[in-house]
């Protein structure tokens, strides 16, 4: 009976211990499981009827719903049962304009950020056939035509037009060279800072092909070395490292000179078109109009202050100018993707002119109609018009920075409201004709909550399509931290947001070690009311008995224009004094071990770890920075000059603020990551940074993560990475 009784203890014992270990995250859970990714509906697009949508499911179906009872209604596309399909599965779809024909991507192999190859297949829902889109080689970029008869595509740098009646291609360009020519894709910088991986567009009747013709022979090469490695191998670098060397114009140097190209299909030719005689300029987007009469190409200086909208005759090239939007600093990046065209040929565009985001719409000659939004808040996405009701669809952050609301209003202000109904962040993705919409919605304590809406008569809800039920209970089930906000007021009277993650069994009565966690850089967001990236790093270190802590500086978004721009000119001065304050006050917590604060970043936050550290002297007792700029001349010039001018014109805004100017005053532990092949922040910062600290006799840990580019991942490498960064922070902060 004893034995018995043991036995039963000992196995109650053991349960209970594998219940509370499985209670407790692991690095495993957040890296590798994926235990706790919210889900979400992969693939959605709206039908041309507005009554339906599509979703792409488990990479093989495209499916068809209905937006009134949010119903399945039919398969479209089924892989699974096409015979002798030669592949079996794909990554992503696009219907052509009528919605006969799929254009399937597979193979798809990343290039940069957002550019990538791959193979692609057409499927002709009408004659059943799915045929390849080439075989000589892999493409980029396959777009239909708006009539749905062709594919414009890249490859080898030049651009090639399919016609699918008759199986012929086309080749449009020939002098295409790698880090020489580039037609109809950005260049690095292009693709990196504007944000589009895309230079060619199709005018509305298929008549004719404009894109953007990059000649990055003058610009300067970075070389990156390139090992061996282990995942993947490199077996060619085994014995002798090999290189990948590439065009990145620094700030103040080079950049590609560009022109602008107009394709006529039935004629076969290219014209140039007129775009000033000042070659150093960017066209960051171009588009056409609705009638298709004229390409649209938006002009920006270098300073990035004066932006110029041109209509250009897309048979001779002329060109006039239509609307000229400046900034006393610079014109901000997203008003590229919301100038938004109208039917009728009218526009809305996103201007910051009276210090806030706000929506204003022009007539189809360039001339104001009205200012559609107002307020001390900011637009921070606009939708689009619907005729029906006479109203524009828009996001904003006008309840809080913090969160995010879908609105409406009516350009005589009379009819106008919110759509969005639960506080925290919202997105809507509309149908066609706006009967009908999908709000996204998070919190900080609310996984992806996706729903269907009815947006006629009245907004009603039809029915939920994701509300990740499973991932909501994991969470409750294992105690997980959660974010609670706060804000406070600096010495300078400014008042900064930021949240905090308290251990498991927090108590007032004892100190913990803090871990301060931030991006910073212009225009960011790290502390907001959504689920972000959910149950992560941060939350796994609360576990472990760090207070996590988050504080969004003077530079970041959604607080109006002056708050975002006061960084102009000198990156990092006012974003690390803001940092610096944040520690001072969480040192005046009662719950807070004011000796054991440590400061973590990656990219700009990286940099932002090393100025912290080197101005806040022994508040920091120890910090981490990940793939850090360490001087702006080192970093891109579009990037880097929108936000600093060059360096032969702000030469102080450069140096002062540069962690490589104050390396000798970092008096806590650093730990300093860079992955050796990282295109975007080369690892050439962290070098010259590290050879600094060497000379100024500064001790500091460091890791370089072979051939790993700037998200430092793939194998076993972010493992690696978390639980080096883990195991510093535990040993530094005792």
């Amino acid at each position: 009976m004893k034995n018995l009784l043991l036995f039963v203890f000992i196995s109650i014992f053991t349960f209970t211990l594998q219940a509370q270990s499985k209670q407790k995250i692991t690095l495993e859970d957040i890296l590798v499981e994926g235990t706790f990714r919210a889900k979400s509906v992969d693939g959605l697009r709206s039908m041309n009827d507005g009554i339906h949508y599509t979703t792409m499911e488990n990479h093989t179906k495209v499916v068809k719903y209905s937006y009134q009872t949010g119903n399945e209604v039919e398969v479209l596309f089924d892989i699974t049962k096409v015979k002798d399909a030669a592949i079996s599965t794909f990554s992503s779809y696009e219907f052509s304009d009528d919605e006969t024909k799929l254009l399937l991507t597979t193979d798809r192999k990343s290039i940069y950020r957002h550019s990538y190859t791959a193979e692609y297949y057409v499927w002709n829902s009408v004659t059943e056939e799915l045929t390849q889109l080439s075989d000589k080689g892999a493409q980029q970029l396959a777009t239909f035509s708006p009539d749905g008869k062709r594919v414009a595509y890249v490859r080898d740098n030049n651009i090639f037009i399919k016609n699918l009646s008759f199986g012929s291609t086309s080749q449009i360009t020939t002098d295409g060279k790698f880090n020489e020519i580039i037609n109809g894709a950005p260049d690095w910088v292009y693709e990196e800072e504007f944000g589009f991986n895309k230079a060619f567009w199709w005018s509305p009747d298929s008549k004719f092909l404009a894109f953007i013709r990059f000649d990055e022979s003058e610009v300067p090469e970075f070389s990156i070395p390139m090992y061996a490695g282990a995942s993947p191998e490199l077996s060619e670098n085994n014995l002798y490292p090999g290189a990948y060397t590439f065009k990145y114009p620094k700030a103040g140097e080079t950049n590609s000179t560009v022109q602008v190209l107009s394709y006529e299909i039935k004629a076969k030719t290219t014209i140039k078109v007129d775009i000033g005689v000042d070659t150093n300029i960017y066209i960051p987007r171009l588009n056409w109009t609705p009638d298709a009469n004229e390409l649209v190409v938006m002009r920006l200086n270098r300073h990035q202050n004066k932006l110029d909208i041109l209509y250009a005759n897309p048979y001779t090239g002329d060109t006039r100018p239509v609307l000229t939007e400046k900034n006393n600093r610079y014109v901000d990046e997203s008003f590229l993707d919301a100038f938004t065209y109208l039917d009728d040929g009218s526009f809305v565009i996103n201007s910051e002119r009276n210090g806030w985001s706000h929506l204003y719409l022009y007539d189809k000659q360039g001339f104001e109609v009205a200012q559609l939004t107002e307020g001390e808040f900011d637009v921070t996405d606009f939708y689009g018009y619907d005729a029906a009701k006479k109203v524009y669809y828009y996001q904003a952050a006008a309840e809080s920075p913090l969160r995010r609301e879908v609105y409406y209003i009516s350009q005589d202000k009379k009819k106008k409201g919110k759509l969005s109904t639960q506080e925290g962040t919202n997105s809507a993705v509309f149908s066609s004709n706006f009967k009908y919409f999908i709000n996204y919605f998070s919190s900080a304590k609310v996984p992806n909550y996706i729903t269907l809406h009815s947006n006629q008569k009245k907004v009603e809800q039809i029915r939920f399509l994701q509300d990740n039920t499973v991932l909501k209970n994991t969470v409750k089930s294992m105690n997980i931290p959660q974010k609670e906000f706060f804000s406070f007021t600096t010495s300078e009277g400014i008042k900064l947001n930021g949240y905090m993650i308290k251990p498991v069994d927090f108590s007032e009565s004892k100190r913990y070690p803090v871990f301060m966690t931030q991006y910073s850089g212009p225009n960011s967001q790290s502390v907001t009311d959504s689920w972000g990236h959910g149950v992560g790093w941060n939350e796994y270190l609360a576990q472990e008995g760090f207070l996590v802590v988050c504080v969004d500086p003077r530079g970041t978004a959604a607080r109006g224009e002056d708050f975002r721009k006061i960084t102009y000119q000198q990156l990092g001065k006012y974003e690390s004094d803001d940092q610096i304050e944040a520690a001072k006050y969480l040192g005046t917590l009662p719950y807070v071990d004011a000796k054991n604060i440590a400061i973590y970043g990656w990219s700009y936050g990286g940099f932002m770890t090393l100025l912290s550290m080197e101005k806040g002297g022994e508040l920091f007792k120890a910090g981490i920075s990940v793939a850090p700029v360490t001087s702006w001349r080192f970093y891109d010039s579009i990037y880097t000059e929108r936000y600093m001018r060059t360096p032969q014109e702000n030469t102080e805004g450069y140096d002062d603020n540069s962690p490589l100017s104050h390396a000798e005053d970092i008096k806590g532990y650093l730990l300093i990551v860079h992955g050796s092949a990282d295109d975007n922040v080369h690892a050439q910062n962290t070098f010259e940074m590290t050879e600094k600290m060497v000379q100024g006799g500064v001790q500091f840990d460091m890791a370089i993560y072979t051939n790993r580019n700037h998200g430092i991942s793939g194998g076993n490498t972010s493992m690696h990475l978390y639980t080096k960064m883990t195991n510093f922070l535990k040993e530094q902060l005792q």
